[in-house]
């Protein structure tokens, strides 16, 4: 993944980790639901695959206090 990818995958994460923690929902959720948003944009922007992408988010080692 290059940069540019990269860091719109981390807003992607990090603005979704914002909404869930302002709803209410914990930490470990938010992750969840981060990686999720960050996953599906990577595989709608790159056409890769879904569990690739998702490999590819969590080899970012993003957590919700990044």
């Amino acid at each position: 993944m290059d940069d540019s990818t990269r860091k719109m995958v981390c807003e992607a994460y990090d603005e979704t980790v914002a909404e869930a923690m302002a709803a209410g929902r914990g930490a470990a959720t938010a992750h969840k639901e981060g990686t999720t948003a960050a996953a599906m944009f990577l595989s709608s922007l790159t056409g890769v695959e879904d569990a690739q992408a998702r490999a590819e988010v969590d080899g970012l080692g993003l957590s919700p206090t990044d």
